[in-house]
């Protein structure tokens, strides 16, 4: 088949519930093909993580002159990225926060319990509806200060935000990024407002040490406070509901391997991070050269669209053994599930902790449980691939 259709294929809604095979066609072809649309396809793994690690590779749209208005630090170069993320990570993470993560464990599992109570023998459930997104929302919602009751109006900005991300090759884009600007302004009206709401009546979450941080120096300006409360709310639970979906489906549909997990629990941390390897919550990312580049002996120019394929990368033989096998024991299992270089994902632990209490939590449950549907529903977004809906009776 025409290499120069493979992100179309990859990114076509048929291809959601399995596109592994396209992943393997492309690094059996590249691991760098040209697309029908000008934009480079990269498969291969350790490709991959020398352009997250390359600086000529730009996370900005700006750079092949897309007028995008004010991007969060996640589409911005150092060195602003590095000034806005070191200002966002300081009442989040280490150095200045270093207990935030761990501290919020036990409310965590307060929140998993509470969502579990209703999971009965003989009853069907939704695996994203009843508990892989409420669980993220809820811990996102207390951690930024947002109410939790908000969520209907948030969903629906965070779906719009999400849909305009999305690499659709074939696509007219601009009905989704106009649809998206107007989910990010109404979506950053909001959370500016509950922020203003705490200016001087500060609390413990990230809204309220935002706004009243004391020193002018590390002071978010109100642009850069919106654009990053809207990145930390969206992607503080959108990549999260994937990984625990994905998690219990691989697992519903792998028996031997969910016994393993419920005989040896201590196994739980290594298979969420294969987990991340063998069923990314994030698929691929776009990247724009400064220059022109040399990627495997294939020329690629400045401004080019560059996707980088991480589901194909995490699969790529040359670096994986085995690499289509769920193994919740791989060793050297240093995947691309959340990234890497500069741009590593900013809530990985985060993630990590709230990933390990659910799947804890399931497995009792998924033992006794089946699939009603297989393939499930997934969601239309190519780039974060997960269920949409993950029906299974207990």
């Amino acid at each position: 088949m025409d290499s120069t259709t493979l992100l179309a294929r990859i990114t076509d809604y048929a291809s959601r519930p399995n596109p592994y095979p396209l992943y393997e066609e492309l690094r059996e072809t590249g691991p760098v093909v040209q697309q029908a649309d000008g934009s480079y396809l990269i498969g291969g793994y350790h490709q991959i993580a020398a352009l997250l690690h390359d600086p000529r590779l730009s996370a900005d749209p700006r750079t092949r002159g897309d007028d995008t208005g004010n991007q969060p630090f996640l589409r911005l170069d150092d060195p602003e990225h590095h000034r806005l993320r070191t200002l966002a990570m300081r009442p989040f993470g280490p150095p200045h926060s270093p207990g935030r993560v761990d501290g919020m464990r036990g409310e965590i599992d307060r929140i998993t319990k509470e969502l579990l109570e209703p999971f009965e023998a003989g009853r069907q459930i939704d695996v994203v509806d009843d508990f892989a997104y409420p669980l993220p929302v809820a811990v996102i919602c207390s951690l930024l200060g947002v109410p939790r009751e908000d969520e209907p109006l948030f969903r629906a900005w965070s779906d719009s935000l999400v849909a305009a991300a999305d690499v659709r090759p074939e696509d007219d884009p601009t009905e989704r990024k106009e649809a998206g600007e107007q989910a990010r302004m109404e979506m950053a009206g909001y959370l500016l407002n509950l922020a203003e709401q705490r200016r001087g009546k500060p609390g413990d979450d990230l809204l309220s040490h935002f706004v009243n941080e004391p020193d002018p120096a590390l002071r978010l300006t109100q642009e850069e406070l919106a654009a990053t409360a809207v990145l930390l709310l969206i992607a503080g639970h959108e990549t999260t509901v994937n990984l625990i979906t994905n998690g219990a489906l691989t697992l519903l549909r792998q028996p031997e391997q969910l016994d393993r997990l419920r005989r040896e629990p201590d196994l739980l941390p290594q298979a969420v991070e294969e987990l991340l390897r063998y069923e990314p919550p994030v698929q691929m990312r776009e990247r724009i050269p400064h220059a022109d580049l040399d990627v495997a002996g294939t020329p690629v120019p400045r401004g080019a669209s560059v996707v980088l394929a991480l589901a194909s990368g995490n699969r790529d033989p040359q670096r994986f053994r085995d690499p289509d096998r769920f193994d919740p024991a791989r060793p050297d299992n240093q995947h691309l599930g959340f990234g890497s270089g500069i741009h590593l994902c900013f809530g990985g632990a985060l993630a990590r902790v709230e990933a390990y209490a659910a799947l804890r939590a399931l497995l009792p449950h998924l033992g006794t449980a089946s699939l009603v549907q297989d393939p499930p529903p997934y969601r239309q977004n190519a780039m974060l691939r997960g269920p949409r809906h993950l029906p299974v009776q207990l």
